[in-house]
């Protein structure tokens, strides 16, 4: 590969050669230097592409929520629940088990908590888009949280399950946002009767300023 290729387009392609190599040597210089000889990349100009284990895990995580939009662009049909659901699971099932473990092993590190933190939220939002939410009001972020806690929670059930072909996983997540669902129908259904209940301002105001 020519040397002159921009490193921001060099990067993407490391990340995603170095998959088959993380699981036996962790998201690792060692692991970039393989992916650049599986290139052709020179190692030097590999570690100024991607200098840091932030940079790989960013990169790799981009391309997921990439691929996984991808995957879910024709299923505008289906039901938000089921849209999301699928989300879910494609991004447990998309690639190698061990390279997410990896992942969240560095990622667990204190000196990693804001990019865990940061890669949490864009794959929940990532997540929400791909299943068509344009929520732009306070609902964005309540629906990006709850979101993110799910799919933090299975993450980490996921990694421990050893059922045939994840179904306790899949269980899992039904459980989950079966869940979110009957708190969604409860806040609607409170939203609907608070703006039938009487407003306490205007009653205030009525007893201070009588109606002659």
């Amino acid at each position: 590969m020519a040397d002159d290729t921009p490193l921001a387009e060099l990067a993407p392609r490391l990340v995603a050669a170095m998959l088959p190599h993380v699981p036996f040597d962790g998201w690792s210089d060692k692991a970039l230097a393989a992916a650049a000889a599986d290139l052709g990349i020179d190692a030097d100009i590999a570690a100024l592409a991607v200098p840091d284990a932030t940079t790989m895990l960013g990169l790799w995580s981009e391309g997921v929520n990439a691929a996984m939009a991808a995957a879910l662009a024709g299923a505008h049909n289906m039901k938000i629940r089921d849209r999301i659901r699928t989300a879910l699971l494609f991004r447990l099932e998309h690639g190698d088990r061990e390279v997410t473990r990896r992942a969240l092993s560095l990622l667990a590190q204190p000196q990693h908590a804001a990019l865990s933190a940061r890669l949490l939220w864009s794959a929940a939002d990532a997540m929400w888009r791909a299943a068509g939410d344009t929520a732009t009001d306070y609902n964005h972020y309540t629906k990006r949280a709850i979101l993110s806690a799910i799919y933090s929670a299975t993450l980490l059930f996921w990694t421990q399950d050893d059922s045939e072909d994840f179904a306790a996983t899949r269980a899992f997540i039904d459980r989950r946002i079966d869940g979110v669902m009957r708190f969604e129908k409860a806040k609607a259904k409170l939203s609907g009767m608070a703006g039938k209940l009487p407003d306490p301002a205007r009653i205030l105001g009525r007893l201070r300023y009588p109606v002659v």
